[in-house]
């Protein structure tokens, strides 16, 4: 294969992602606006996705319940493959789920998205100060002492949760082989993102 090829395999997916994530974003402001179309949500989409699936994007996100990633971006089946936990945080499943969206479903995009308010991380920050944790989120707790050591200056919770994604976003390039390999050959786009639960909107983050 020669250079110029490889070179044009990796603008086709750079615009292919590029293409994506317009979408989504698309999605989201008409969702926001209160004019989504619930794309591909009848049976026949239902049918004709029942021999497999081939979802354009992954999204990592918090288990919320007023964070749907499928409603926020105005989604319809198939298009997203979602793998959600407290505060999105990692563990082996999780990491391994997003693998296999990487190395198998062949997505291009990876969004990692906090939201507005999250609890875990409220709980996280209340945790580093008392000691003291709800049982049920000690575990969940337990995986964010990066994001709440790196946000010790943080001026608001909103900044809090911008560094939980960069973090989040590190830790699945240091851990993951499969998806630090898909960056390095340009198959894959990580972007990062915080869903503003007040106006609807998803604010897209650079770092």
């Amino acid at each position: 294969m020669t250079q110029e090829t490889v070179s044009d395999i990796n603008y086709a997916d750079e615009n292919q992602a590029n293409s994506v994530w317009t979408r989504m974003l698309e999605g989201n402001k008409r969702f926001a606006r209160g004019e989504a179309a619930h794309p591909w949500q009848d049976q026949a989409t239902r049918e004709s996705l029942l021999e497999g699936q081939n979802p354009s994007a992954a999204v990592l996100t918090c288990a919320d319940s007023r964070v749907a990633p499928e409603i926020i971006f105005d989604e319809g089946l198939g298009d997203l493959f979602t793998v959600r936990s407290a505060g999105g945080v990692l563990d082996q499943a999780i990491l391994n789920s997003l693998e296999y969206a990487v190395s198998q479903l062949h997505v291009s995009v990876l969004v990692v998205m906090s939201h507005e308010k999250c609890g875990l991380l409220e709980a996280a920050l209340t945790s580093a100060k008392t000691g003291k944790a709800p049982k049920s989120l000690e575990y969940a707790i337990s995986q964010t002492h990066s994001t709440v050591e790196a946000a010790q200056d943080a001026d608001s919770q909103a900044d809090v949760e911008r560094i939980h994604i960069s973090t989040l976003i590190m830790q699945l390039v240091e851990r993951s082989e499969i998806i630090a390999e898909a960056l390095a050959k340009e198959e894959l786009k990580i972007v990062g993102a915080r869903y503003i639960m007040s106006n609807g909107l998803v604010e897209v983050l650079s770092f």
